[in-house]
C-alpha cells in the first residue's frame, strides 16, 4: 500500500480573557437517569439511577415488572485518592441503582414514562467516543476549566453525537476525571464536585451525556480511570454490564486482584445467527506500559484473557477489538516531539505470544481505543489491523503527533506504518457500514465532519472531509 500520511488542523484556539461560554447540560443534576448497556452476546440491561427509596417498574411491550436493586445507597470505605492520598474522602453514593435484563424480542421498553433505547436489529450508525471527563488533578497540576464549554466541551460533544441519531454508542473508557478539589480562587473549575462518589460521576458523565444515553444503548469499555484505586467503585455500580458481585466491587483493597480484572465478552452487531460482525470488549484498565515478564501475574491473566477473546472473535466472520489502551497507535512525547511513544508494550508482550508477529487473528478488522487524547488512525503495510483512537471526547487534549512520522517509526516491533491521521481537536467518531466496507468519520464538537476514512479488509484510506 502506498504510504499516505494525512493530518488534520490541530488545536482549538481559546482566546485569553474571553467570557466562559455557558455549558449545555441536558438534565438538571440529581434527577433520575435511565439508560441501557450491552453485555455478553448483546444482552441488554436497563439501568436506573434514582434518589427514590425503591426501584421503579419497567414496561416491556405493555407488561410491567419491578426493576431489581443493583446497588443500594451507601457511603463506601475510604480508598485514598490515587493522585493525592492526603486529599481523600469516602465515596458517597446517596442513590439507588436499579436494573432489569431486557427480554429478547421486546420491541418497546419504558421507565418513568420515558422510552428506553433498545438494540437495533440492523444498526447503521455507531458513535465512538472516549476520555470525556473534566480533569482536576493535583498530582499533574492540571485543573481543566469545567465551567468553560470551549475547554471542557463534552456536554456539547455528547449533544452533537446524540443529534447524529446513532443506533449504538461505544465509549472507549475514562469517564471520570474529577479526582481532586478545585483550588481556591480558580474560577475555571470553581464549584466542581470531586472524588469518586456520585456527585463527581454525575457531573462528569450522567448529566452532560443524558441525551446520548437516551439516543442509543451503550457498549461501555473500562479505562484506567475506572481501576479500583480510582473510580472503580462507581464503574461497578453504574456501568459494567455484568451482575454486581462481592469482592469485584473495588470496595476493599484486599480484593483488587479480583475487582481490577474482568473477562472479555462479545457483542454481536445486529441480532441472530445472521450477524457476521461483532465487537470484542477487553478490560485493560490496570495495564502499565513496559513489557511484562512471563512470570508476572498480569501477564498470566492477560494471556488467558486474550486467548478467550480470540476464541470469541472466531465465532463470527469479522470482529472489532475494543479496549482502552491503544496497542498499535502512538502517543505524543512533549519532551521529544519527533519521537512519539509507541503502542502499549505490556499488551504487545502478551499478544506476541498468543499471535506471534501479527498480534491479532486475521478476522479482526480494526482496533478501537482511547487513552491518548487525540483522534488518530494508524494503518499498516504489514498484516496488522488498523488502529483507531477516539480519545478526544472532552478531557484535556494531548499535543500533536509529528506529521510526517520520522522514517522507520513504528508502534510495535515488526510493524510497518502505511498511513497516519491525527488531530487534537475535540470531537467524536462515527462508524457507518456500507456492505463489506466501513466509513469512519471524525466529527468536531458541533458534529461537522473533519475526516472520512474507508475501512476495507483491515486497511483504512483517509481524506479530509469536504468543506
Amino acid at each position: 500500500m502506498t504510504r499516505i500520511v494525512l493530518a488534520l488542523a490541530l488545536a482549538v484556539a481559546v482566546l485569553a480573557g474571553c467570557a466562559a461560554p455557558a455549558q449545555r447540560v441536558d438534565r438538571a443534576p440529581s434527577t433520575p437517569y435511565a439508560y441501557v448497556v450491552l453485555g455478553d452476546e448483546g444482552r441488554a440491561v436497563a439501568r436506573v439511577i434514582t434518589h427514590d427509596a425503591k426501584c421503579p417498574a419497567i414496561d416491556f411491550d405493555g407488561v410491567v415488572a419491578p426493576m431489581d436493586v443493583r446497588a443500594p445507597p451507601a457511603t463506601l470505605p475510604l480508598r485514598p485518592t490515587r493522585s493525592s492520598p492526603a486529599e481523600s474522602k469516602p465515596s458517597a453514593f446517596p442513590v439507588l441503582v436499579c436494573e432489569k435484563t431486557v427480554p429478547a424480542g421486546v420491541a418497546r421498553a419504558a421507565v418513568f414514562g420515558r422510552a428506553l433505547p433498545l438494540p437495533s436489529a440492523n444498526p447503521r450508525r455507531i458513535v465512538v467516543i472516549g476520555d470525556t471527563g473534566c480533569r482536576i488533578k493535583t498530582e499533574d497540576n492540571v485543573f481543566q476549566a469545567c465551567n468553560d464549554a470551549a475547554q471542557w466541551p463534552f456536554p456539547q460533544v455528547a449533544a452533537a453525537a446524540a443529534d447524529a441519531r446513532p443506533d449504538l454508542v461505544i465509549h472507549v473508557g475514562d469517564y471520570h476525571y474529577r479526582e481532586n478539589a478545585c483550588p481556591a480562587g480558580n474560577a475555571a473549575c470553581a464549584g466542581s464536585p470531586w472524588g469518586y462518589g456520585w456527585d463527581a460521576w454525575e457531573a462528569d458523565v450522567f448529566a452532560p451525556a443524558a441525551s446520548l444515553f437516551a439516543a442509543a444503548p451503550w457498549i461501555v469499555v473500562r479505562g484506567n480511570h475506572e481501576s479500583c484505586n480510582r473510580a472503580g467503585q462507581g464503574w461497578w455500580r453504574f456501568l459494567d454490564p455484568r451482575p454486581l458481585s462481592p469482592h469485584q466491587d473495588c470496595n476493599a483493597a484486599a480484593d483488587d486482584g479480583i475487582g481490577d480484572y474482568s473477562e472479555p465478552y462479545a457483542v454481536p452487531l445486529g441480532s441472530g445467527v445472521d450477524a457476521d460482525t461483532q465487537f470484542i470488549v477487553f478490560d485493560s484498565s490496570l495495564v502499565g506500559v513496559a513489557p511484562l515478564p512471563t512470570t508476572d501475574p498480569m501477564y498470566v491473566r492477560y494471556r488467558a484473557q486474550f486467548e478467550h477473546a480470540f476464541a470469541l472473535a472466531g465465532k463470527r466472520r469479522y470482529a472489532f477489538f475494543i479496549n482502552h489502551h491503544p496497542i498499535l497507535a502512538f502517543a505524543p512525547k512533549p519532551a521529544a516531539p519527533d519521537m512519539p511513544y509507541p503502542g502499549n508494550g505490556a499488551l504487545q508482550s502478551v499478544l506476541s505470544a498468543v499471535q506471534p508477529t501479527v498480534l491479532f487473528p486475521p478476522n479482526v478488522q480494526a482496533l478501537l481505543s482511547g487513552h491518548v487524547h487525540l483522534f488518530e488512525v494508524v494503518t499498516f503495510a504489514t498484516p496488522q489491523p488498523t488502529q483507531f483512537v477516539a480519545g478526544n471526547g472532552g478531557d484535556w487534549t494531548d499535543t500533536p503527533l509529528p506529521v510526517p512520522l520520522p522514517p522507520g517509526t513504528t508502534p510495535a516491533p515488526g510493524t510497518v506504518v502505511a498511513g497516519l491521521v491525527a488531530s487534537n481537536r475535540f470531537g467524536f467518531m462515527t462508524m457507518e457500514r456500507d456492505g463489506a466496507r466501513w466509513r469512519m468519520i471524525a466529527h468536531d464538537v458541533r458534529g461537522a465532519p473533519m475526516m472520512t476514512c474507508t475501512l476495507f479488509e483491515r486497511r483504512a484510506t483517509c481524506n479530509p472531509a469536504s468543506p
